[in-house]
């Protein structure tokens, strides 16, 4: 991130450049990044009793894969995926039962077809992996601006690992914070693996 003066960069700035920079990663090296993290999330949750999770289905350039979301059913786990509701509105949740449960949605999101279980079934989930543009090292998540992890993540269970899911350059020093951001707890990379956050 070595283009980016990181304490005045504003978020509009940030979020630019790291999609930019997503575009211009070749597809074997997300292919070797989404494995990475898929070896990292099992044997974290294996160090981890852990029965739920909430989790997401990566689309465009975003860290992960399908793969994973297989992976965690095999693993005996439960797996929570967000539906969007509105621009205005918490994120709610459904099960995953499979990629054959999951349908197209609005911005380009695979959202489960199942049952809708409200915005408070965030709270069932031991842990949550959270898709995002950057975290630092204080915890703080940049996101895509739309705002639905913030208005949800309040709504997670107490003590729950919240794990923000980048790729290891978007692990950062500092982003621009605010308020009422809710700080990740850990941040999960491919070649970091999980790593805690003093927060």
């Amino acid at each position: 991130m070595s283009s980016l003066d990181e304490s005045t960069t504003t978020k509009a700035e940030w979020r630019s450049t790291l999609l930019e920079q997503r575009r211009d990663v070749v597809r074997t090296t997300r292919s070797d990044e989404a494995a990475a993290l898929q070896e990292a999330v099992l044997a974290w949750l294996a160090e981890h009793p852990v029965r739920t999770v909430a989790a997401y289905v990566p689309v465009g350039d975003e860290p992960g894969s399908p793969e994973l979301l297989e992976a965690l059913r095999a693993a005996g786990l439960r797996v929570l995926l967000p539906v969007v509701v509105n621009r205005r509105s918490p994120l709610e949740w459904a099960d995953y039962t499979g990629p054959d449960s999951l349908r197209e949605a609005t911005f380009g999101l695979l959202e489960p077809a199942g049952q809708r279980l409200g915005a408070a079934a965030i709270g069932e989930a031991g842990a949550l992996f959270v898709p995002a543009l950057a975290v630092d090292r204080r915890g703080v998540r940049l996101g895509r601006g739309a705002g639905h992890y913030d208005r949800s993540l309040p709504m997670a269970a107490p003590g729950a690992p919240l794990i923000g899911v980048v790729r290891d350059e978007e692990f950062v020093a500092e982003l621009p914070g605010e308020p009422h951001d809710v700080r990740m707890t850990s941040v999960l990379t491919p070649r970091r693996g999980v790593v805690s956050l003093p927060v």
